[in-house]
């Protein structure tokens, strides 16, 4: 993660309802110029609200995500990339703080749908290992973990968690669907999947990546930039981590879940299912409790 010790906070130059359109546009899959339209302000007021309210928001769910009694956890791994694509970045003549392709780890309990943790980096062993050890920092009990074949997990894992873990992975194989006629922006084709127990004995049953997969599209529509096929990619990696720090704040916090809705009978966010609250959050509440 960034250094956010950088960033001056400050929030009170806008009204709060000023500032809660802005966060819900952005955090509602609006780009930052459309935000900037719908909000009737300038896009540095937009730019300036992202970089100084993300890390803050980064800060309090590092502070609030924790000591957590998660039983099935599932972690996965969405690309993005900043300025262009790693095919590009070696003639690119932009000038930025990281160009290339990025990748964003994520942990979500399966039963809550919390968002437990979550990191900026490549995708590689050391990344792995940091995202897992404070994964593994946030939890109070033994779990059954879930994630892709990726091979870095296995021995990042075993280092974070030890013996406290039940630990299996879902391999997927995939190929070209013959039938498709557009093969350029069309997905592969998952052409087999088997799961394999790496670490304990976990419940094959419950070796699954199914909610981690499906919360990454919830990412791509809720955050712009993530977006494929748009321009609206991020042009720097401190925006592209501040957005992420304020999205899942507002995922946690204050963004009802309809599954979880069904089955409480009310309105119910991933914070509440998790015991870290007990009401759904306004974007106003958010906004105080980061600003503090």
């Amino acid at each position: 993660m960034l250094d956010r010790s950088c960033y001056n906070i400050n929030l009170n130059q806008k009204s709060i309802d000023q500032k809660a359109r802005i966060v819900h546009s952005l955090c509602e899959g609006n780009s930052i110029r459309a935000t900037a339209r719908l909000s009737s302000c300038a896009i540095n007021t937009v730019v300036k609200l992202l970089v100084e309210l993300g890390p803050a928001c980064s800060e309090f769910l590092d502070d609030r995500v924790r000591n957590l009694n998660s039983m099935v956890v599932q972690v996965d791994e969405i690309w993005s990339f900043v300025g262009c694509k790693q095919k590009r970045a070696a003639t690119s003549t932009i000038q930025t703080d990281h160009l290339g392709d990025i990748w964003t780890w994520t942990a979500i309990d399966a039963d809550s749908k919390l968002i437990i943790t979550w990191n900026v980096g490549a995708r590689d062993q050391g990344t792995c290992r940091d995202f897992m050890d404070d994964l593994a920092d946030r939890l109070d009990n033994h779990i059954q973990l879930s994630s892709d074949g990726f091979g870095a997990y296995r021995d990042a894992v075993r280092i974070a968690f030890g013996k406290n873990v039940d630990y299996g992975q879902v391999i997927k194989s995939y190929g070209i669907d013959p039938a498709q006629h557009e093969v350029r922006y069309s997905p592969s084709v998952c052409t087999g999947c088997k799961t394999k127990a790496v670490v304990g004995d976990p419940i094959e049953s419950q070796i699954s990546t199914s909610y981690v997969e499906r919360h990454n599209l919830t990412i791509r529509m809720g955050m712009r930039r993530f977006t494929r096929l748009t321009n609206g990619h991020s042009k720097k990696l401190a925006n592209h981590v501040a957005a992420q720090g304020m999205f899942f704040a507002f995922y946690n916090f204050c963004r009802s879940h309809e599954k979880l809705t069904k089955g409480a009978g009310f309105k119910t966010t991933p914070a509440m299912a998790a015991g870290l609250t007990d009401h759904v959050w306004s974007v106003e509440e958010l906004i105080a409790e980061v600003s503090k």
